[in-house]
This record gives structure tokens, C-alpha cells and sequence, in this order.
């Protein structure tokens, strides 16, 4: 996997191209500047790390200064300054708020869906469903927001869902085969009713993944699981929204996944806000 200042700097490059051509034009090299991060709504933050990285890369003279944390639940108002050459600053922002936006909005919505769940036993996890190669950002996101992370990527869990099983012919074949194949790895399938349910059960399933169940069918679910196979954790998923959280907590469950944790995250509005300071010279180590 590419690292993430190797990422970051394919996405200055793109930004970039062959020179920032507006602020080449109009700002002098000489000039420093001090600009003020400013949330513009109430939200959860996250990517500011990130946003640190991004400015240390395009110039390592500046300096960014924040006064929350990536996690931190703020309202409105200042959040952070960036100090030094204004050509740096200025050929940074974009960057550096698109990913503070983007991931600060994922970890805002994560937010509302954790606390829809009441704090209770059942937990809110993420799925795969993320902007490609920004994955691991994106479910630190989640993190920042009070949810726990589903698999990384394919090789680090089974999930066999309704192709796999298809494709093997049944739920007890697939599971079967998973288990020859990697005794190591945990292993979790998706069926559609009570009666999946209960032959993934049958077949030695770690985790069972109830897909599209009414609230009544995951009460049900729970109930199975509870006679035949306790140790079994339980994972509702789809049409997860904030505002039917509760009574789906409410039936027992162990986890919810919500792949619109991260497709469907509105962006958190921020802004940079530049404050001129008087034109000073730079020092050899700062050009």
C-alpha cells in the first residue's frame, strides 16, 4: 500500500501541475502570512493530522497550530492556526480542507449514528465502502466519531455474502470450504432470514450478518442465536439510518453497519481565513 505522504503528494501534484499559476502571479516570495482554520458548523474533527502533513510537505517552514484534536466535538469558531510563506499557505489549503472537510464530515455522521444507538451494548461499525486509497483515513474517521472498524480490506476477515454463497452453492458449503481453506481467520456470513440464520449457525459460523431485516425479524434473529449458538455474535445491516438506530438496538443485536458512514458523509464546513503579515524576507532555509 502506498504511504500516505506518497498519496498526499500524487494529490499536491494533481492540484498543482506545473505551478501554482494564480499566486506565483500575484504573491510575492517574500511574504509570510498567518491564516486562521475556522468551523463553520458544529461537528466532530477529524484529518487534522493529516491537514499538518499536507502543509509539511508543500513547505517544511511552516508551522500549523491547533487548538482541538482530531475526535474533538467542537461548535462553531477557530480551531487552529498555519504560519509561514503565503505562497505555501496558499498552494496547501485546498488539500488540506478537502480532507479535513471530507473526513471531519465522516466522523460528524459517525457521531450522530453512535449516539442514535443510546450507548447501549450494540456497537456501530463501518464497511468497505470508502473513497479508494483513502480507506485507512477514512475509518480513522470513523474512530474519531465513536464507531469501530468492519475489515480493512479482503484479506484480513471472511465475509461471505449472498455471491459467495451462490457461487458455492449453500451457506453450509461455503462456510464449510472457508473453514478448510483458513482456520485462523474469523468468519462471518450474510443470509437473508431465520432460516440462514440458522444453518450459518449449524455450520459454525463466527458471525452471523442479518441483511435487510425488519426490526421484529432481528428481534427473532436475536432469539435463535440466543437457543442455539450464544457465543455467536449478531450484525444488522442495511437501510441503517439514524432515525431507526434505536429500536434496532433495541432487538439485541451486537453490531450495525452503515456503509453510509463514509459514501454518503456530507463534508463538514471549513474554512482557511488569511490574516497578511508585513512582507519580510525568508530565510535561506525557508526558500
Amino acid at each position: 500500500m502506498l504511504s500516505l505522504d506518497d498519496r498526499l503528494r500524487a494529490a499536491l501534484a494533481e492540484d498543482i501541475g506545473r505551478g501554482d499559476a494564480t499566486t506565483l502571479a500575484t504573491i510575492p516570495a517574500t511574504q509570510h502570512a498567518r491564516a486562521e482554520f475556522l468551523l463553520k458548523e458544529r461537528g466532530v474533527l477529524s484529518g487534522l493530522e493529516v491537514a499538518t502533513r499536507v502543509f509539511a510537505l508543500v513547505d517544511p517552514s511552516v508551522t500549523v497550530t491547533w487548538t482541538a484534536q482530531d475526535g474533538a466535538a467542537r461548535e462553531r469558531g477557530p480551531i487552529g492556526t498555519v504560519t509561514g510563506p503565503a505562497r505555501s499557505l496558499l498552494t496547501g489549503e485546498r488539500l488540506a480542507l478537502n480532507l479535513m472537510q471530507r473526513l471531519s464530515g465522516v466522523a460528524t455522521h459517525t457521531r450522530r449514528h453512535s449516539d442514535a444507538l443510546g450507548g447501549g451494548h450494540t456497537r456501530l461499525l463501518d464497511t468497505r465502502k470508502t473513497t479508494p486509497l483513502w480507506r485507512d483515513l477514512e475509518k480513522a474517521a470513523v474512530r474519531h466519531g465513536g464507531g469501530v472498524n468492519h475489515r480493512a480490506g479482503l484479506d484480513d476477515g471472511i465475509l461471505i455474502k449472498d455471491n459467495h454463497v451462490a457461487a458455492a452453492g449453500s451457506i453450509r458449503e461455503a462456510i464449510a470450504r472457508a473453514r478448510d481453506h483458513s482456520y485462523l481467520l474469523k468468519i462471518e456470513c450474510e443470509v437473508p432470514d431465520l432460516a440462514g440464520l440458522e444453518e450459518a449457525l449449524h455450520a459454525g459460523a463466527d458471525r452471523v450478518l442479518l441483511d435487510n431485516m425488519n426490526d421484529d425479524l432481528l428481534a427473532q434473529a436475536v432469539q435463535v442465536r440466543n437457543r442455539l449458538a450464544p457465543h455467536v455474535t449478531l450484525e444488522a445491516s442495511g437501510n441503517m439510518t439514524v432515525q431507526r438506530l434505536p429500536y434496532v438496538a433495541a432487538s439485541g443485536v451486537d453490531y450495525v453497519s452503515a456503509g453510509g458512514l463514509t459514501h454518503s458523509a456530507p463534508a463538514l464546513d471549513i474554512s482557511l481565513n488569511f490574516i497578511p503579515l508585513p512582507e519580510t524576507p525568508l530565510t535561506e532555509e525557508s526558500q
